[in-house]
């Protein structure tokens, strides 16, 4: 795990400045929200604060989250967004596995191969093996990055088969609206790192699960937050 998270000449607690946190990266809150869901607790904060809070403490936080164990049987599904930042189209590739678990995203300008083949060079690096199989949409560009980068890995190309990845973009596009879109490219790389990270952590697996079950995962999941942001459970 990464060095534990220094609080050092902030005066507030850090388990106020950790829900807060919680709060903006788990839930589609606004900052000024957060800065009332403070107040109603007795907080007096701005929501400049917790926007400077977000920044600083949330990559650190997304850091020490445990992540899932990477597996030789998994199931890559590739998918691109579009993202229109400052009058300008970009393109956020993201890469979900089996069980919806996000396993990287990466905004680049491009929607070709170069781009394609960059978000597979990052995925093997950081999953230290390559999928079982690849799953995507029609583009040539991901068959053309698959051939060169993974070419003893199953690809199927089909729509209708990539419904997993398709699916895992709706609550980045609700916060996105809720935002009011994003002011750059590196505010978005930043944002969706965290982001995904918390989302990782509290969404259960698509399996099926008992309501036990469920709660037990999301006691779980406080308790890996509250430990990653370095704070007493």
């Amino acid at each position: 795990m990464s060095k534990p998270v220094s609080y050092k000449r902030h005066r507030f607690p850090p388990q106020i400045i950790a829900h807060a946190v919680w709060l903006y990266f788990r839930f589609p809150l606004s900052l000024r929200l957060v800065e009332e869901m403070l107040l109603e607790r007795g907080v007096l904060v701005s929501y400049e604060t917790v926007r400077r809070w977000a920044l600083k403490f949330g990559p650190s936080y997304a850091r020490r989250l445990r992540r899932k164990t990477p597996s030789p049987r998994d199931i890559w599904h590739l998918d691109e967004v579009v993202v229109t930042i400052a009058g300008r189209t970009h393109w956020l590739w993201r890469a979900v596995d089996q069980d919806g678990y996000v396993l990287d995203e990466i905004v680049q300008t491009r929607r070709d191969t170069k781009a394609a083949k960059r978000l597979l060079k990052r995925l093997l690096k950081k999953q230290g093996c390559p999928p079982r199989r690849l799953i995507t949409d029609k583009p040539g560009s991901y068959a053309a990055a698959r051939r060169q980068i993974l070419p003893a890995v199953e690809h199927r190309s089909h729509k209708g088969l990539n419904n997993r990845a398709e699916n895992s973009h709706l609550p980045l596009r609700r916060r996105e609206r809720g935002m009011q879109g994003f002011r750059s490219p590196g505010g978005l790389q930043r944002f969706v790192s965290v982001f995904s990270a918390v989302r990782n952590l509290f969404v259960p697996s698509r399996s099926h699960r008992s309501a036990l079950a469920t709660h037990r995962h999301r006691l779980d999941a406080m308790a890996a937050w509250k430990s990653a942001a370095c704070v007493a459970t």
